[in-house]
């Protein structure tokens, strides 16, 4: 079972930056740039490479070539499938909640 709950307090940093780079692969400050356009909130440097390194550590992304000083990251396959379970998972709730709110 996938459970990106493993992540840490960077459980949600990291769901953000799987939805970014559901998009194609991109480096942190185009990651960063995307979560502040989804959000309306810009991760610190600190807590965004935190979460990019533990994603890393799990096998969810991983580093492409250096495009001059920039380093673009990918989801693997495991990230995807991790990403669609808990976009799933997230959209259950979310039905579930606006129906017993009666706004659905």
């Amino acid at each position: 079972m996938v459970d990106l709950s493993s992540l840490g307090r960077f459980s949600e940093p990291a769901l953000l930056i799987m939805i970014s780079l559901a998009g194609g692969p991109a480096h942190g400050y185009a990651i960063q740039r995307d979560i502040t356009e989804m959000t309306s909130e810009r991760p610190g440097p600190g807590t965004l490479y935190g979460a990019i390194r533990r994603l890393e550590e799990h096998g969810y992304i991983e580093a492409l070539p250096a495009i001059e000083r920039r380093k673009p990251y990918q989801l693997t396959a495991s990230g995807r499938e991790a990403l669609g379970v808990e976009l799933r998972r997230m959209r259950s709730m979310a039905v579930r909640g606006l129906n017993r709110l009666g706004l659905a």
